[in-house]
């Protein structure tokens, strides 16, 4: 774990903002170091040199994912949105399953099942989720983190409903890994995007997927997903990757560059260290909110704040220099490790007026 100073002299060697700038949950910042490698990413296209760093960036940060989520790299599947992971998911289930899901969770976690249009999918609220899976339910789909205001799914309790009733679980970590602990071993599916908490470019997703792949058929399966790819780009691919990795998708390869550096900080600061941090700026801000006369949704030990009927003020904040999101009609402020105390107070005195 790191020391505070050592915390702090790591972020402020990577990040310059120049605002105060409080919506992680949209898009986090990029680190000088994943900036620099997406220069050079891009100098090795412009010159005709070989291309050969970039596949090994990719394998990089599947290995760096894989020691964040706590499994083998052998369950890490590459690709490029939650969607597209969510859609795989989907598409194995038979006829007729039953997939639960929360009330307004992110689309990208729920519609695809939602599209397939013969599977029953039956929406409770978040805090009901786990009580309401039942004999019968095929598959529990939620977010750790609710991208709208922040509120963290009782995972521990999910877990248990969904073991009791031989249901399979997909959790969607976008809003959570990075400074949120998790464990997706302890999930039959999982997925997550780069360019969030995890502070790397757009175009590259995780997704977890069980030793044995847990029923999945690589339906989107290209050259890439093949155990040999380079010697699979013609024709069907008669030998699938024996690892995860026949669920890739074609690699966004300057984004893999970038993404490798960024998450080479995470691991040196400590998701420890990031949750520690990240936490304690939205509790100081849930309590100046306290002090304006404004209630949060509730979402204890998320890094996430969400202020009801303050999300019109989005505008004249941006123009202040102080950089949140309008989700739902909310305010919604999140913070991450290149936050300070000074952001916080700004944004309450912004609030103040």
């Amino acid at each position: 774990m790191e020391t505070t100073e050592t915390f702090e002299s790591l972020v402020r060697a990577e990040f310059t903002p120049k605002s105060t700038y409080l919506n992680t949950a949209g898009n986090g910042l990029l680190p000088a170091r994943t900036v620099a490698a997406l220069h050079e990413a891009a100098l090795l296209r412009a010159e005709g040199r070989p291309l050969t760093p970039l596949y090994e960036d990719v394998e990089a940060c599947r290995a760096a994912y894989a020691r964040l989520a706590g499994v083998p790299a052998t369950r890490v599947a590459a690709g490029a949105s939650v969607a597209a992971h969510t859609g795989v998911i989907a598409a194995s289930l038979p006829a007729g399953a039953e997939v639960l899901t929360a009330e307004d969770d992110f689309t990208s976690v729920t519609n695809p099942f939602h599209v397939r249009g013969d599977l029953k999918v039956r929406t409770v609220p978040l805090d009901r989720i786990a009580e309401s899976v039942r004999p019968g339910t095929a598959l529990v789909a939620v977010s750790a983190a609710q991208s709208a205001d922040g509120r963290i799914a009782d995972l521990a309790a999910l877990r248990e409903a969904a073991r009791a009733h031989g249901a399979r679980t997909y959790v969607d970590f976008s809003q959570a890994a990075g400074w949120l602990p998790m464990d997706a071993g302890a999930y039959d599916f999982t997925a997550t995007v780069s360019f969030k908490w995890l502070l790397g470019p757009h175009g590259a997703a995780f997704l977890t997927v069980p030793e044995d792949f847990g029923g999945l058929s690589p339906v989107l399966a290209g050259w890439v997903a093949a155990e040999k790819p380079w010697d699979s780009c013609y024709g069907p691919v008669t030998e699938l990757a024996h690892s995860a990795r026949r669920f890739d998708l074609t690699h966004a390869l300057f984004t893999f560059a970038g993404l490798r550096r960024s998450l080479e900080l995470i691991g040196e600061l400590g998701v420890a260290a990031v949750h520690a941090h990240d936490v304690s700026l939205a509790d100081r801000f849930r309590t100046g909110l306290a002090t304006l006369g404004h209630e949060p949704v509730p979402a204890p030990g998320s890094a996430i704040v969400s202020v009801p009927r303050l999300g019109s003020r989005q505008p004249e904040l941006s123009e202040a220099g102080i950089e949140v999101a309008n989700r739902a009609g909310n305010l919604r402020a999140s913070f991450h490790l290149f936050n300070t105390p000074a952001d916080v107070d700004r944004l309450l005195e912004a609030l103040s007026g």
